[in-house]
């Protein structure tokens, strides 16, 4: 064995406080089983990845790390998107003819042993159901869940506020739509008007976003009774950490689901727990395995908001491990918060795998004593390329590693072990029923009830004052909601149009009775003009002699 390399290996990952033990370095295939490759538990706050192409065994090393923070008292939460990690509350296979041989090769001394299990799940087919309401996503993290803008986020934004002042509790997506519907009516425009108004389009656009949500699965999601995180904290009398396994076998085509629940259960964790810092050990650690999952399709906003909640949850004592085929998958921004790595074997098939491969391997610590883009291809099953941060925050030295096999069965459980054990959860009681207590729906629906009832007495009031029959069975009755509402506003547009054209005709009669009083006055100074101008005329006043001269006989 090189000296060197020997000297660089127990210096490096020599630990003075607790850590976790993955695995031996290695080099030219000749395994230095006098030093180990460890992560000081103070470290697991700082983030990691564990990357590999498909059946290097990325998984079972989240299954070793999740079993070994389990035992040192460490909670911890594992998405499992294929149901391999199941096996994680089941003792291993001492027997196993590979564990035999890694552990003899290793120089370790194999124990099997189970870990305290809860099964949760989105579905509440494969777990105890895990649900939250509208309102507590708040409208920020709703809008970048549904991709919104600015002005639609600020109308979302106005909905959560109005609900507040209303005490309109908004529980699930049928209580965000219906009030969404409300205020934009003709019945809700008025309310708004000491909250701003709201476009038709934009109530549009977020109405679509939210049936979008609901066809990817998301109304089974939003609900009650609210999953509290702090059951996510728990530990055993024995003063072990339980593990908490979300099956997602079952809604892994639903990416927008998976991505929405973790989105708001480190939204939760961050809101929840207070700052803590540094801490001797995590208060608990993540393992979302399949992690680019949670990236693929996710908008700008949505990755902001994961790196955000990355970078600021460290402080909270989480730390978060993203599982996943090649560092590529995390994005860049994500990836920088990373400070342990695992890397597994990657493949260079293709163009795209060469150029991945190459930006893998300049991402690690410079080494003399590896060339890491061909050790990356040349790893074998349950090896791996380590370096992680020391308990002085610089990181390791990078070590080939052949890793320990998990103490845990490294197999899904069987179907009916798994469904005893979810039978058995406490969680069972506190989760499996759904809660459908009255919020904003049933109340606006009410509301809107109530109304069509007054007008529809207020309809048939109007019909008897005008002498028409009352609403019956042959009219207003029978008719459908909508139908009423057609039949009342064309009654009243009737009415109006009655009493227009009433108004027009008074009009009219006044403007002639006007004109015929003009005219006579016309015709009589008319008159008036003319007979004053025939008697001042010499032919005036020959007429005037001839009839005088009539009347008294002809005498002048």
């Amino acid at each position: 064995m090189d000296t060197a390399f020997r000297d660089e290996m127990l210096s490096g990952y020599a630990l003075t406080e607790p850590g976790l033990v993955i695995g031996s370095p290695m080099l030219g295939g000749e395994l230095l089983n006098e030093a180990r490759i460890q992560v000081a538990l103070s470290m697991m706050t700082r983030h990691g990845l564990i990357a590999g192409a498909t059946g290097t065994g990325k998984t079972k090393t989240l299954q070793l790390l999740a079993g070994e923070l389990s035992k040192a008292g460490v909670p911890v939460f594992v998405a499992d998107v294929k149901g391999d990690v199941t096996g994680i509350a089941a003792p291993g296979d001492a027997a196993n003819p590979k564990v035999v041989e890694r552990a003899a090769s290793l120089a370790w001394t194999f124990e099997a042993a189970g870990h305290p299990v809860e099964f949760l799940s989105l579905s509440g087919q494969l777990g105890a159901q895990v649900r939250a309401t509208v309102h507590s996503f708040g409208p920020l993290l709703l809008g970048k869940v549904l991709d919104l803008n600015e002005t639609q986020t600020s109308i979302l934004t106005l909905v959560f506020k109005y609900c507040d002042d209303n005490s309109l509790p908004l529980l699930d997506l049928k209580d965000l739509a219906s009030t969404l519907k409300f205020l934009s009516s003709d019945d809700g425009k008025p309310i708004l008007a000491d909250y701003g108004g709201m476009s038709p389009a934009s109530v549009g656009v977020l109405l679509r976003s939210l049936v979008v949500l609901e066809q990817q699965g998301a109304d089974v999601f939003f609900g009650e009774p609210e999953f509290d995180v702090h059951d996510l904290l728990r530990t055993t009398p024995e003063g072990a950490g339980i593990v908490s396994v979300l099956e997602l076998r079952d809604v892994m085509d639903k990416p927008s689901l998976f991505s929405t629940f973790m989105l708001w259960m480190l939204a939760q964790l961050y809101e929840a727990l207070p700052e803590v810092g540094d801490l001797p050990k995590p208060k608990l650690c993540f393992f979302f395995d399949e992690a680019h999952l949670l990236f693929d399709g996710a908008s700008d906003a949505l990755l902001q908001q994961i790196e955000r909640t990355a970078r600021l949850i460290r402080s909270k004592g989480v730390g978060v491990y993203f599982v996943t085929q090649a560092p590529t998958d995390v994005p860049s921004s994500v990836l920088a918060q990373l400070g342990n790595r695992v890397q597994h074997a990657l493949r260079a098939f293709t163009p795209d795998d060469a150029d991945a491969l190459r930006k893998t391997a300049r991402t690690f610590p410079t080494t003399t004593h590896y060339d890491v883009e061909k050790a990356i291809t040349s790893l074998g099953i349950g090896e791996a390329l380590v370096t992680v941060l020391s308990p002085k925050g610089i990181p390791t030295p990078l070590a080939a590693t052949r890793l320990l096999p998990p103490d845990s069965l490294m197999a899904a459980l069987p179907d009916a072990d798994l469904q005893a054990r979810v039978a058995a959860s406490p969680f069972r009681a506190k989760y499996g029923q759904a809660i459908d207590r009255q919020s904003a729906y049933e109340i606006i629906t009410g509301k809107i009830e109530a109304a069509r009832a007054a007008a529809v007495e207020q309809a048939a009031q109007q019909a008897q004052t005008a002498g028409a029959p009352p609403t019956t069975a042959s009219g207003l009755n029978t008719m459908t909601p909508a139908q009423q509402q057609r039949e009342i506003a064309r009654q009243a547009r009737e009415m109006a149009a009655a009493q227009r054209a009433a108004e027009r005709e008074r009009a009219a009669a006044q403007r002639r009775a006007r004109a015929d009083a003009r005219q006579r006055d016309r015709m009589v100074e008319t008159g008036v003009r003319t007979a004053g101008r025939v008697l001042t005329s010499r032919a005036g006043q020959d007429i005037i002699r001839g009839v005088f001269g009539t009347l008294f006989g002809g005498k002048r």
